[in-house]
């Protein structure tokens, strides 16, 4: 079970397809279960149908009523297929269950206990920022409106506590692949 996390922007997606091709070149193709691929057109239809901005992706409502549901799909489409015997890889930012310890606890047994590896992508205000910005995206407008608020709640250049890997997608890192490679050796 592989689990990329981190705030929106950060560059889950990039890491996600870089380790899925690393995991497949080495024999262990995972299902991955990303929450935008799976859930962005539903997402939409609820926000709509509740007269909710488009780019409402954060914040107590869309806590409450979409992304509640959205994990908790996810979660057990991930612990059925974990229980067939694929490796799953789930792509989001997964904040709850990652800043807090006990609830991650909990969560790795909700999808189907160890192993479970969590590779955190840490990114730096700024660099976040530019990446919203340039990819342009009607779901992030809400998150730019209220840019300050939205890095208070996904503190994406803060560890959480959970036990994870770090991938820096700051400026000035070293490039993703090589980081996913020297991150998949030692796991």
């Amino acid at each position: 079970m592989w689990v990329v996390a981190g705030a929106p922007g950060a560059g889950k997606s990039t890491v996600a397809d870089l380790l899925t091709a690393a995991l497949e070149h080495a024999g262990r193709p995972p299902a991955v279960l990303d929450k935008d691929t799976l859930f962005s057109g539903f997402v939409a239809e609820v926000q709509a149908a509740h007269g909710r901005e488009p780019g409402e992706r954060e914040g107590p409502w869309y806590d409450a009523h979409v992304k509640a549901h959205e994990y908790r799909g996810m979660t057990a489409a991930a612990a059925q297929i974990r229980a067939g015997g694929c490796p799953v890889l789930l792509v989001g930012p997964f904040t709850e269950q990652i800043r807090d310890a006990d609830r991650w606890q909990a969560w790795t047994r909700d999808l189907g206990g160890q192993p479970v590896h969590l590779w955190w992508v840490r990114v730096d205000a700024d660099t976040l920022h530019r990446r919203l910005v340039a990819r342009g995206s009607d779901r992030d407008a809400g998150k730019l409106a209220t840019f300050d608020a939205f890095l208070a709640r996904m503190r994406p250049d803060e560890p959480p506590p959970a036990p994870h890997l770090v991938l820096d997608n700051r400026a000035g890192a070293p490039p993703l692949a090589d980081q996913v490679r020297m991150l998949l050796d030692r796991v």
